[in-house]
């Protein structure tokens, strides 16, 4: 575990805390106006590899100098800030103190647009972002040139085993409420879909594609159907030989010997994929969305009456269904394709030059 200190005066900045891998969704834009809650576990952190904000534009940007910096498509933007941005839940921070007139661009709440709106409660320096202006999940971005982390003792249990993550069983439901910025929850509100589930879906995506390589992919029915076949089949040939996309990890059956590729969890707190005896493609999921595409919660008909069936443990109603069509998000895809070396290849490449076209028909 670590404490987060001021580089200037060593004060604690943070709660002790245990790395974990940086989330699918960490720099996502979820709907608009609404009001989306913390985005690390208390008692973690993450480390953003990249540089973030500020941006040098499309125009004066290299494509070799983006290509030296693992990013292989055309970029309207490359960072020219420093990589090692730490993330921590905001009930995480200790001695600092917000700066109210630093918003930046926000209409509800603050997103960083502005630098570094939390400063150093002990010496004033500028130390971190806080972010929770609608759809941006919140979240306290510690600035990686202003803070040092210490050891604090006590070691770490170690990373969970696939095992004890998957007793565990903390998955992350399909859809939720979610209200809009500055309102009470109504039970009227809008079931949507998970953001963690559309982030998730953006950067699997991507490499589905890849995987592809150039010819069409089936995917198993049912949720993970609803949440790739449609893109896939918009955005690869018809008529050519299929490949199949299978999910596997723990847990699941053995492995289908025709399956071309493999949905498999990565592991929440190293970011490794779970990784088969057999070789084949692996596209990585957030282990919360794999275990409920692996596991899916029951769908009852018609509401239980009576003695509770076998097997069920609770009688709180399943999860709603949302009706609406899902959508992968463009964001998260388009990030997440850029970073792969295939996306060099021409049948890639005019996909990502017509992104914009696509994105428009409603697919992305």
């Amino acid at each position: 575990m670590f404490v987060f200190v001021c580089v200037r005066c060593g004060a604690e900045l943070t709660a002790p805390l245990s790395e974990v891998a940086m989330p699918a969704h960490a720099r996502q834009k979820y709907g608009n106006g609404l009001q989306l809650p913390v985005l690390m576990e208390s008692g973690t952190f993450a480390v953003e590899r990249e540089p973030w904000a500020p941006w040098r534009r499309r125009q004066v940007i290299d494509p070799d100098e983006a290509a030296a910096r693992g990013i292989y498509a055309p970029a309207q933007a490359l960072s020219e800030g420093a990589a090692g941005a730490v993330v921590v839940a905001p009930g995480d921070t200790r001695g600092t103190v917000l700066i109210p007139e630093k918003r930046g661009g926000a209409c509800c709440g603050f997103d960083g647009g502005d630098g570094p709106n939390m400063a150093c409660a002990a010496c004033g320096l500028l130390v971190a972002s806080r972010i929770d202006d609608c759809s941006l999940w919140q979240a306290v971005w510690l600035a990686p040139n202003a803070v040092c982390r210490f050891p604090v003792e006590g070691a770490d249990a170690g990373p969970s085993s696939w095992t004890e993550l998957f007793a565990e069983g903390a998955g992350v439901p399909p859809s939720e409420p979610i209200a809009s910025w500055g309102e009470p929850f109504r039970a009227g509100d809008r079931w949507h879909w998970s953001p963690q589930w559309v982030a998730a879906a953006g950067q699997a995506f991507a490499h589905l594609l890849v995987a592809s390589e150039g010819q069409l992919v089936a995917v198993q029915d049912g949720l993970t159907s609803r949440m790739f076949q449609r893109a896939l089949d918009a955005l690869l040939p018809a008529g050519r030989p299929t490949r199949r996309a299978v999910l596997a990890g723990p847990g699941r059956p053995p492995l289908d010997a025709d399956a071309d590729i493999l949905l498999v969890p990565s592991h929440p707190q190293t970011g490794k994929a779970w990784t088969p005896a057999a070789p084949a493609y692996l596209v990585p999921l957030p282990f919360g969305v794999w275990l409920r595409l692996a596991f899916p919660e029951p769908q009852l008909p018609v509401p239980a009456s009576g003695p509770m069936p076998d097997g069920v443990l609770r009688d709180d109603p399943p999860t709603p269904n949302v009706h609406d069509v899902f959508r992968i998000d463009w964001e998260v895809f388009h990030r997440t394709l850029a970073r792969l070396p295939a996306v060099r290849t021409p049948w890639l490449h005019e996909i990502t030059e017509n992104l914009t076209q696509h994105r428009r028909t409603g697919f992305l």
